[in-house]
């Protein structure tokens, strides 16, 4: 683990964005910006900002980095459960990717009933309600504790504003989102990555709470998993070895990914409307450790930072990449 002054820092070097006149914008995304290859293929370069609540709410020091070397390094464990869109990572925040068409739904899996938020599973169960998201859900169950078994939640893909619509999944083949017979792949696909990143995680000191997967279909109209996975922006951990502690004494589990984040908007009083309060240097850090941390412990690597401020690397591999 780096100190944490090495992360204050590079706070102000933080990665917002690389240009790259030479090469085709494809789209500027939340967190990541999408240029194309001479031979046709995507760079992804993962940059430090932040999406919470829908919107970029600030820099978050090594964020890309980790992000783009964990997800490369999950797509390593699972490639024998489904195909997966690298080609490569000739920089820690660039990955090549093969272009595929997205399906419209993101597929969301739940082990634990847990949340915050109003359309939270743990806010509607405690609401009253057994069929939630058109899964029913036994009595008796705790906040913050193991579903039976896991459960799927798809939403639409909000886009850089919007918000994501929840959706049984029913309602992904009924309306014509997903056609019935991948959908059912999908769904088989999704809950065997959950249980191998579940039984990874736990291993080395990590609890998989809840995750979300992208999919789309390539060229042979072969369903691929593309985006990010398993890492601490698109999954919940909790560290294992103070959860049943925190648990008894009714205290939240111990975050370990960007819900830390939100907790503090939380606490400040902003769930997403107007604007937000900054981020101060000791969240930026704790946020910051957290995510260092989950990638050390999943891979059981040190993290070694590349250098910033990051611009010029980043475009040098980007345009060496296929040259």
């Amino acid at each position: 683990m780096i100190h944490e002054d090495t992360i204050k820092a590079a706070i102000p070097k933080a990665l917002a964005q690389v240009d790259i006149p030479e090469r085709p914008l494809h789209r500027r995304g939340k967190v990541r910006d999408i240029y194309v290859l001479p031979d046709g293929c995507w760079a992804l370069v993962t940059t430090d900002r932040l999406s919470a609540f829908d919107r970029v709410l600030g820099l978050i020091p090594y964020k890309g980095q980790v992000l783009n070397q964990l997800a490369a390094w999950w797509f390593a464990q699972l490639g024998d459960i489904v195909a997966h869109h690298l080609v490569a990572t000739p920089d820690p925040n660039v990955s090549v990717v093969r272009p595929c068409r997205p399906l419209p739904v993101e597929v969301i899996v739940r082990g634990y009933l847990t949340g915050v938020t109003r359309t939270s599973l743990w806010t509607l169960y405690a609401q009253g309600e057994r069929v939630i998201y058109g899964i029913r859900f036994p009595d008796g169950l705790r906040k913050n504790e193991p579903l039976p078994e896991p459960v799927i939640t798809p939403t639409t893909k909000g886009g850089p504003t919007g918000h994501d619509e929840r959706l049984t999944a029913a309602e992904v083949v009924e309306r014509g989102l997903v056609p019935a017979d991948l959908w059912e792949r999908v769904q088989e696909v999704a809950l065997a990555l959950f249980r191998r990143g579940q039984e990874i995680a736990a291993n080395r000191g990590l609890i998989l709470v809840d995750t979300k997967y992208e999919f789309g279909i390539d060229e042979e109209g072969n369903l691929v998993l593309i985006d990010e996975v398993h890492t601490p922006d698109s999954s919940r951990f909790w560290r294992a070895d103070t959860y049943e502690e925190r648990l008894a004494r009714g205290e939240e589990p111990e975050s370990m990914d960007k819900e830390f984040v939100r907790l503090w908007f939380a606490q400040q009083g902003y769930r997403g409307n107007g604007e937000p309060p900054a981020l101060p240097e000791d969240v930026i850090v704790g946020l910051a450790s957290r995510y260092i941390a989950v990638y050390e412990m999943l891979t059981g690597r040190p993290f070694v930072p590349a250098t910033y401020p990051a611009e010029e690397r980043v475009r040098a591999a980007v345009l060496a990449y296929a040259a």
